[in-house]
């Protein structure tokens, strides 16, 4: 990805979220932003994971954990400490940003205003700055806020993982909703690809969920599908991405093959990639979301309010 400024930027929300969510567990938000880190250091490139959730299991899992809030990410909310002072290696290539309990105080200490919301934009553009390609995977908060926005407003691109089963593509639909909110009132489209997880196609209900879902998101869903695999489910308990505890899984293949469909010239970096039809120059951000919100009405209320 050499043509691309600021190359893969992940997070994951649910998820690149908003008005009054409550994360529906199990989606693979965090599964999806560790393994497509991962699947980029399978090639050559050097991502950086930002975890954005005060639960920090993006950095437990990747071996990396922060002792206080200012070795966080909460210390660009603190003090606005820049990126590359907060990149932690881990055994296996990905440079881990972690997060820490103390990113759940955000919201009450630093408000809604505009400023608060844009740190994570004005701190990436930054670091473009310092003419570094790199590629970033966000793991977002699940709980709409000053970080599920900050994420929001960074990227170019989102992804919302969607496990196979009802009440997953139920809130996937309140989700949407409160994305067309959103842009109101950022005056953009906000690119996005439904990711379907833990996919079985023996089961009725999750070729059902794949239907329904194509039906109500069309082109934006993934091609690829994340199928249910023991390897992935024990992945997270050893500290191993995917392809370290299982590399020739159907697991690992699906990862590497969410990876070229999102980014197909990413492992080859010669060209500009196309997301969805759309010309990508910049490929920012894809936060992964995994969350349900109100009504409309209520996302445009919430939206407006953090713009304030």
């Amino acid at each position: 990805m050499d043509s691309i400024r600021n190359p893969f930027k992940t997070g994951v929300l649910w998820p690149n979220g908003q008005s009054g969510f409550n994360q529906k567990g199990g989606v693979g938000k965090t599964t999806t932003s560790l393994n497509l880190a991962a699947a980029l250091v399978r090639y050559g490139h050097k991502p950086v994971g930002i975890d954005l959730d005060p639960q920090a299991q993006f950095g437990f899992i990747a071996g990396i954990t922060a002792r206080s809030g200012d070795d966080s990410i909460f210390s660009l909310f603190q003090r606005n400490r820049p990126l590359r002072e907060m990149i932690q290696k881990s055994s296996n290539g990905i440079g881990i940003i972690p997060s820490h309990i103390e990113l759940s105080k955000v919201d009450a200490l630093y408000g809604k205003g505009y400023n608060a919301i844009n740190k994570l934009n004005i701190s990436l553009q930054a670091e473009e700055t310092q003419g570094e390609n790199r590629h970033w995977i966000i793991d977002c908060c699940p709980l709409v806020g000053v970080l599920s926005l900050n994420a929001i407003f960074a990227c170019d691109g989102l992804i919302v993982p969607m496990s196979a089963d009802y009440l997953s593509i139920k809130g996937d639909i309140q989700i949407q909703k409160t994305l067309q909110a959103l842009e109101r009132v950022l005056k953009r489209r906000v690119n996005r690809r439904y990711l379907i997880t833990r996919f079985d196609s023996r089961r009725r209900m999750a070729r059902d969920v794949l239907l329904k879902a194509e039906a109500a998101f069309g082109a934006d869903v993934c091609r690829t599908l994340i199928s249910e695999n023991v390897c992935l489910a024990e992945s997270p308990s050893l500290n191993k991405t995917i392809f370290e505890h299982a590399p020739n899984s159907r697991g690992a293949r699906d990862y590497e093959s969410l990876l070229n469909e999102l980014i197909p010239d990413c492992p080859l970096g010669h060209k500009t990639p196309v997301l969805n039809g759309f010309l990508m120059e910049s490929i920012r951000d894809f936060p992964y979301f995994s969350m349900r919100c109100c009504s409309n009405e209520q996302s445009g209320l919430i939206a407006d309010g953090f713009i304030r």
